[in-house]
C-alpha cells in the first residue's frame, strides 16, 4: 500500500471526538451497572435500588443509541484521520474492523435490551413482567410494537433470546474495549505513531508518514469483517438462550415461586386454571369520608389446591400494579405515584401462601405473606372453597394494614386521608387441570 509523504498532523473532528468520549463513559458505566443490579433485583434488601439501578441503565441505553446513531452520520459524512503506515496491513484491517464492530455493538446493546423490556418477561424468574420506560423520568419511551402485543408464549420466547444476546454483547463489548485500549497504548507509547492524538487533543503528534485510506474493496471486507463478529455473539447466544415451552397447564408464576427467596413446598395437590374473565381481586376503603372501589386489571395465579391435600397445597397470585383501577383519573393517578404502588421501580406485588388450614364445611384459611414495594406482610386469608364437576368457585376477603405495606406514608401516614385497613376481595372460577 502506498503512503503519504506528509506527517500525522490530523485528528477528528471535535464533534467526533465529544461523542466518542461521550459513548465510551456511557458503555463503561453501564457493564458494572447491569452485573450488580441482575443480582440485586433478586434480593429483597436491594430490590428497591436495583429497580431504580434498571431504570438509569435503561436511560443511559437509549442515550447510547441515540449517540450512536449520530456518531454514525458523522462518521460517514466527515473525514477520518488516516492510520500510521509503518503499522502492518494486518493491524490496519484489525483497528477498522474493530471500529465497525463497536459501532455494530452500540447499536445491538441498547437495541437487545430494548427488545427485552418490550417484551414484559422477567428471565430472572420466568414470569411477565411488564415495567413502563421513560428516559430519566423525562418522558416515556413506548415498547416495540410487534413485540408488546405478540402473545405470551412468543413474548417469553423473545424475551429469553433478547436477554441471551444482550448480556454475550456486553461480554463482547469488554473484550473489544480491552483490544481497543491495549491497542491504542501500544502503539502510542512502543511503536511512538502518536494514534492517541487523534483522540485526545494535549497530546502531541507524532511525525510519522500516514497509509493511504483504504480502497472501497477493503472497507467492505472490514465492515463484513466488523459486523459479523457482533453477529455471530448475538444470534449465538440468542438461539441458545430459546426457552423450552411451558406445559399447558404450567402457569409463568411456576418458576417465579420456585426462584423466590420464600421456599414454598412442591404443591403436590391438583393444579387449577384460572377462568381470568371470570375471576377478579379488588380492594376498597374510604378517601375522605367517602367510600371507594378499586381492582385489578393484569394478575396471574398458581394454585396447587386439593381439601383432601391441604399439605401439598400452595399458591402465588403476582399482581401487576400498574393495573389498578378505581375509575377515578385522579386517584389512579396517585396510585402509580412513588409512594403508592411506584409500578415503575415495583411492578408486581406478590401472595404467596404456603399453609392451608380447614375451619370446617367449605371453609378454608390460606396463610402466606403478602409483598409489596419492598416491605413483606405475612397475611391469613380466609376463604370458601365450592367444586363441582372439576371446576371451583372461590371467594375470600382480608384486611391489610397499608401503613405496614408502605403505601401512602409520605403524604398520610395518619390514615387522615385515606384509610388505615384497606380490604382486599377476591373472586376466582377455576378449573382443575388434566
Amino acid at each position: 500500500m502506498t503512503t503519504s509523504a506528509t506527517h500525522s498532523r490530523d485528528r477528528y473532528s471535535a464533534v467526533a471526538i465529544l461523542l466518542h468520549w461521550l459513548i465510551g463513559l456511557s458503555i463503561l458505566t453501564m457493564i458494572p451497572m447491569g452485573w450488580w443490579m441482575s443480582d440485586a433485583i433478586e434480593q429483597p434488601e436491594t430490590e428497591a435500588l436495583a429497580y431504580r439501578v434498571f431504570q438509569i441503565h435503561k436511560s443511559v441505553g437509549f442515550l447510547i443509541l441515540a449517540l450512536t446513531l449520530l456518531r454514525i452520520v458523522w462518521r460517514l459524512t466527515h473525514p477520518v484521520p488516516r492510520l500510521p503506515a509503518q503499522m502492518h496491513g494486518w493491524e490496519r484491517f484489525a483497528a477498522r474492523a474493530t471500529h465497525v464492530a463497536f459501532y455494530a455493538l452500540m447499536l445491538g446493546l441498547p437495541l437487545t435490551g430494548w427488545a427485552y423490556v418490550s417484551s414484559g418477561w422477567a428471565v430472572a424468574t420466568d414470569t411477565p413482567l411488564s415495567v413502563p420506560t421513560s428516559w430519566f423520568g423525562l418522558f416515556a419511551i413506548p415498547h416495540i410494537g410487534f413485540i408488546e402485543h405478540a402473545s405470551e408464549a412468543v413474548r417469553r420466547t423473545i424475551g429469553y433470546m433478547a436477554m441471551g444476546a444482550h448480556s454475550k454483547l456486553a461480554w463482547g463489548a469488554i473484550v473489544l474495549v480491552v483490544l481497543h485500549v491495549g491497542a491504542a497504548l501500544k502503539h502510542q507509547f512502543l511503536n511512538r505513531e502518536g494514534v492517541l492524538a487523534h483522540m485526545v487533543p494535549v497530546l502531541p503528534h507524532a511525525d510519522v508518514p500516514l497509509a493511504a485510506p483504504p480502497s472501497a474493496k477493503e472497507k467492505w471486507v472490514e465492515g463484513f469483517a466488523g459486523v459479523a463478529f457482533v453477529a455471530i455473539i448475538g444470534l449465538t447466544f440468542a438461539i441458545a438462550a430459546k426457552p423450552a415451552p411451558l406445559a399447558q397447564a404450567d402457569a409463568p408464576a411456576t418458576v417465579a415461586a420456585a426462584a423466590n427467596d420464600t421456599a414454598l413446598k412442591a404443591g403436590a395437590a391438583s393444579t387449577w386454571t384460572v377462568d381470568q374473565a371470570a375471576s377478579s381481586i379488588q380492594f376498597s376503603g374510604t378517601h375522605s369520608g367517602a367510600a371507594f372501589t378499586g381492582k385489578f386489571n393484569s394478575w396471574t395465579a398458581e394454585i396447587h389446591f386439593d381439601p383432601a391435600d391441604l399439605a401439598g397445597s400452595t399458591a402465588v397470585v403476582t399482581v401487576d400494579t400498574v393495573s389498578a383501577q378505581t375509575g377515578d383519573a385522579t386517584k389512579d393517578g396517585a396510585l402509580k405515584g412513588a409512594e403508592w404502588f411506584n409500578p415503575a421501580q415495583f411492578p408486581t406485588a406478590r401472595f404467596e401462601a404456603s399453609e392451608f388450614v380447614a375451619l370446617g364445611g367449605n371453609h378454608y384459611e390460606a396463610r402466606g405473606t403478602l409483598r409489596i414495594k419492598s416491605t413483606s406482610q405475612p397475611v391469613v386469608l380466609p376463604f370458601t372453597f365450592d367444586e363441582a364437576s372439576g371446576e371451583a368457585e372461590v371467594s375470600g376477603k382480608v384486611s391489610v394494614d397499608r401503613t405496614q405495606l408502605d403505601l401512602g406514608m409520605m403524604s398520610d401516614a395518619a390514615a387522615g386521608w385515606v384509610s388505615k385497613m384497606i380490604n382486599v376481595e377476591i373472586k376466582v372460577r377455576a378449573k382443575k387441570a388434566a
